[in-house]
């Protein structure tokens, strides 16, 4: 054995051992206990970053201890392929979206091997192959069947440059993100899948996954979001039509002054026909976002529409506005507004000058005082008539039963949770596998004509989705009359490749069904990981599609992870310089000189290129943005991959945040140089005798005490407490009590 550490040398020299032995092939044995190890799987963005080295290096760590229990271990990586950023290089470079991900993909999955990652490559997918997507658009077609899939209006945040329906997330400041232009609420047909079917499971289910963190249950209990109370009818003065609202507030129905509904309601759409300042006033509306964040933040602005709402206990009328933080998509389009008990509606009221009328009064008797803010507790009631003197549960039951007796409302149970929307007008993505007939309507694509293969080799422009430009792909016959009909130039959302990739992974070679056999051998995930970032949506999709793929007979479990380690987030200093227009120039921090205090605190920065000073910004994620990343390959060229990845591991536990620091991936370097000469060393010494346990001395004896107490707890942070940096501790103190050992019979 060399005594001199080559990293370059003895890293490659074992992954092709790996690789040709064929180490880490999964092989599915009854007999034996099975452990299925997930990483959330990347984005092929062209080039691995710190996040991703910390989020694979946890999992491989946790997969080969439980392979070295003697489990049958099923550790896999693959794609999440489709997207926009594909697109968005595609306009860049003038190169297919294909081409820029197949690219990326091969460079990617080098990096990973050089990481010496112990991955099943055998099963890796990429979610833009057609063997991938077909099964998505299979059981896409089989939901449709059982109406848990439909087609319907829907208002959404639409890009007008772009030419696409963009998510919550994608609006920035009220701007498409790649755009930048304003983004508009538009009605235009989307496909849904019925989530909220799932609603009460989803929710109720989160209390047994007690290997979750409870933050992350807490998210998706707020998110699926379930309120009971009364779903009300208010009449329309001089209309047959009436105005549905629901409230979760009952007992302050007496001290409603307003009803508000949205800019797309029927009732403003009609009115606004004769009163052009309404309707200019819904154009504004329709000019903004639809993301909760800024409805929330917003200035409330609104228009009497001249209309008014008959009260379904009083009878009293009270006008209806239009207000642009009322959305159609949010329940029923209409909300009553109770401006001394709901702060929004205190607000609106003051600026419009509408009745602030109290019902609710403090239970303690004590002055209630809504001049300057609404009294938003719950208390009881007066000014309400018979209802006088009732607290909030009676003030439900009692005011509950009158409306239902009157034939004016119901008990009802709401969810903040809205059907998920699955349609994009973009092209990089899963074909919806649905056919526009002008005579049938929506037809699925028979299962014998899928899949439907997105085309690869394009043209593509910055403007709208090529497909819709594609004749040769839009063209096609009714599977049910035979006529003309054309494609759905729609595709998926790209949550629903990234919804069931754990699935496939257990029978990726499957090319006669979704899944076999093998999916209930492996499932559930026994460990997953991956960013709190992915909370609610990707894992409350991944929930619900389990619940989907188990309820059409592929599998037989409930949930489809087990145990959930949430990792934080890799962060660096951050430098700029001021620069004109308010602009920063952001500085690598390769790129710049620091002095620090004793206690490391820096003192002054200065750029390498010419000695100048830099602002120093704090600590912040890594991300190219605030060029403050870290490219790990030329780590691994520096130091090796053991040496990035024991770093990774030691400079904190996986929930938390890991703080970026040269000279800590410097000492894990030298800690694996002194190990490999401990070993190199103790091999050059021959032969050790056969150990006699009543011959050690006490100096002897503490040592192998203290090696024993050392596996004890490596095993136990590894196999339980997942505290790695605590186990890696641990060994660094056996070697320095062996380094410090001179006895030669040791």
């Amino acid at each position: 054995m060399d005594d001199i550490y080559k990293p370059e040398v003895i890293e490659i020299k074992a992954q092709q051992v790996w690789e040709t032995s064929e180490a880490f092939k999964a092989v599915e044995d009854p007999a034996r206990e099975k452990f299925y190890c997930l990483s959330m799987f990347p984005y092929p963005s062209g080039r691995l970053h710190m996040g991703h080295v910390r989020n694979y290096t946890i999992g491989d760590v946790i997969a080969r201890y439980q392979r070295m229990l003697g489990k049958r271990v099923l550790q896999p990586m693959g794609w999440d392929a489709f997207g926009l950023p594909a697109e968005n290089a595609a306009i860049q470079n003038q190169v297919p979206p294909a081409h820029w991900t197949y690219q990326n993909i091969d460079y990617m999955r080098n990096q990973l091997k050089r990481l010496g990652f112990g991955y099943d490559w055998s099963r890796e997918l990429a979610t833009c192959r057609p063997d991938y997507y077909r099964w998505e658009q299979w059981l896409f077609t089989k939901l449709y069947e059982k109406g848990l899939v439909y087609k319907k209006m829907a208002t959404v945040n639409w890009d007008p440059v772009d030419q696409t329906v963009l998510a919550n997330e994608q609006v920035v400041d009220g701007r498409g993100w790649r755009s930048g232009a304003p983004v508009e609420r538009k009605e235009i047909p989307q496909w849904f899948m019925k989530i909220t079917a799932y609603a009460d499971e989803l929710l109720d289910e989160l209390d047994k996954l007690d290997g979750w963190p409870e933050a992350v249950r807490t998210m998706q209990r707020n998110w699926i979001g379930r309120s009971e109370g009364l779903e009300l009818v208010f009449g329309v003065a001089g209309r047959e039509e009436t105005l549905t609202v629901f409230t979760t507030r009952p007992d302050t129905l007496l001290g409603v002054s307003y009803v508000a509904v949205a800019a797309e309601h029927p009732l403003a759409l009609d009115e606004a026909r004769d009163n052009a300042e309404l309707a200019a006033f819904l154009a504004e509306c329709k000019a903004t976002e639809t993301t909760e964040a800024a409805l929330e933040t917003m200035e409330k602005r609104g228009m009497d529409t001249g209309l008014r709402a008959v009260h379904p206990l009083s009878g009293e009328t009270v006008p209806v506005f239009v207000a642009n933080f009322v959305l159609m998509s949010y329940g029923t389009g209409a909300v009553m507004a109770v401006p001394a008990h709901d702060q929004r509606d205190f607000e609106f009221a003051q600026k419009y000058g509408l009745p602030v009328k109290p019902v609710i009064y403090p239970a303690d008797g004590s002055e209630l005082d809504v001049s300057g803010a609404a009294f938003t507790e719950k208390g009881v009631l007066k000014n309400s008539g018979e209802f006088d003197g009732l607290d909030f549960a009676g003030a439900i039951e009692a005011i509950a039963a009158k409306v239902e007796a009157a034939g004016k409302g119901k008990r009802q149970v709401n969810y903040r949770l809205r059907d998920w929307g699955v349609s994009r007008q973009r092209y990089w993505g899963c074909p919806i596998p649905m056919i526009n007939c002008p005579t049938c309507g929506a037809v699925p694509v028979p299962e014998d004509q899928l899949p439907v293969v997105l085309p690869e080799d394009i043209e593509f422009d910055a403007v709208g989705s090529p497909l819709k430009k594609l004749r040769e792909f839009i063209d096609c016959a009714c599977p049910k009359c035979g006529g003309k009909a054309e494609r759905e130039t729609d595709t998926f959302d790209t949550f629903m490749e990234s919804s069931w990739y754990y699935a496939r992974y257990t029978c990726p070679d499957n090319d006669q069904a979704m899944l076999d056999e093998r999916a209930d051998y492996w499932l559930p995930v026994d460990q997953y990981i991956g960013g709190i970032e992915h909370a609610i949506l990707h894992l409350l999709y991944s929930r619900f599609y389990h619940k989907l793929l188990r309820d059409s007979g592929l599998v037989t479990s409930d949930e489809p992870y087990t145990n959930l380690l949430t990792q934080g987030m890799v962060v660096a200093e951050t430098y700029y310089r001021e620069q004109a227009g308010g602009k920063k120039q952001w500085f690598n921090p390769a790129e710049v000189e620091v002095e620090r205090d004793e206690k490391g605190k820096i003192t002054a920065a200065t750029a390498t290129a010419d000695s100048e000073p830099v602002t120093v910004g704090g600590i912040e994620k890594m991300s190219k943005s605030k060029n403050n990343g870290v490219d790990p390959q030329t780590l691994i060229d520096r130091y090796g991959a053991d040496t990035v990845r024991l770093f990774t591991m030691f400079a904190a536990p996986p929930e938390q945040s890991l703080e970026w620091s040269d000279a800590g991936v410097e000492g894990g370097y030298r800690f694996l140089k002194r190990l490999w000469k401990l070993v190199a060393a103790h091999l050059a010494g021959g032969p050790v005798a056969a150990l006699e346990v009543s011959a050690l001395t006490d100096q002897q004896k503490a040592l192998r005490r203290q090696t024993h107490e050392t596996i004890a707890k490596v095993s136990d942070d590894i196999g339980r407490r997942y505290t790695f940096n605590t186990a890696i501790a641990a060994v660094m103190e056996l070697i320095n009590a062996i380094g410090k050992f001179s006895d030669d019979s040791a």
